[in-house]
């Protein structure tokens, strides 16, 4: 099993609410992903992209899964991997602006595996941006590269289940408002995690419920309906039809 398929298997757990299946799958994907990024290119390997960021978004979206679940002590297993492999990595991408995003995967997953100190993590992060500054031209073409896309993906995902399948978490939330300040707009990021990602993961455990990623979207499509709400919005993604409301498998309409 490839990392495609490794991650379409865990989000069809999700949509199956078999979380702790979706945590497994999500680490096969993720480890698939370490071990080779993308074609030709190895882990630690100089990579302006940061491919490789990949394998951390899906050790991170695994562990989320296992909070759910009800395994915090596989979630903190999970979350310790993802922040040692993150330190680890900062050997590797070797612009100073993807260290502090790496820095940013380790204060992520204090939270998610309820580790100590995220606050003090996230502090070190927005210092590393600020110090960063002066080595970026353009933060907005940073911040969508695929390592700071997947540093950003898994408290989208958290949040989407609190907000009726919708996207909670945009842009403007994440980032700051003067690109012309580097280190200012980048560090936005880790504070608005600071001070949302807790509370979306302790809803999501409450809720017993994390949703699927979103994907291509479709609202009052006819041909699908939920069997669960009765909702005719489509999230296709990771290979499955979803209701876009609560990531259940849609049904095909006659």
């Amino acid at each position: 099993m490839d990392t495609d398929d490794a991650r379409d298997a865990a989000i069809a757990a999700l949509a199956r609410r078999e979380y702790e299946l979706a945590g497994d799958e999500y680490g096969r994907a993720a480890w698939a992903t370490l071990a080779e990024p993308r074609p030709g290119v190895a882990p630690f390997d100089a990579d302006e992209k940061g491919w490789v960021g990949a394998g951390l978004q899906y050790l991170l979206t695994g562990a989320l899964a296992y909070r759910v679940a009800g395994r915090g002590d596989r979630a903190t297993h999970r979350s310790v991997e993802c922040a040692a492999v993150a330190r680890d990595l900062r050997n590797a991408l070797d612009h100073p602006v993807q260290a502090a995003c790496l820095t940013e995967f380790v204060a992520d997953a204090h939270v998610v595996g309820a580790l100590d100190d995220p606050a003090a993590v996230y502090a070190e992060a927005a210092a590393g941006y600020e110090d960063a500054a002066a080595a970026v031209d353009d933060p907005r073409a940073w911040a969508t590269t695929p390592l700071f896309e997947a540093a950003a993906t898994p408290l989208q995902q958290v949040a989407r289940g609190g907000a009726n399948g919708e996207i909670a978490v945009g842009w403007d939330d994440l980032h700051g408002s003067d690109p012309g300040d580097p280190g200012a707009f980048l560090a936005h990021r880790v504070e608005h995690k600071r001070q949302r990602f807790r509370g979306l993961v302790e809803r999501a455990v409450d809720d017993g419920h994390l949703a699927a990623p979103r994907g291509t979207t479709a609202y009052g499509e006819g041909s699908h309906r939920c069997p669960d709400c009765g909702s005719t919005d489509v999230n296709w993604t990771g290979g499955s039809t979803l209701c876009l409301r609560c990531s259940t498998p849609m049904v095909p309409r006659d």
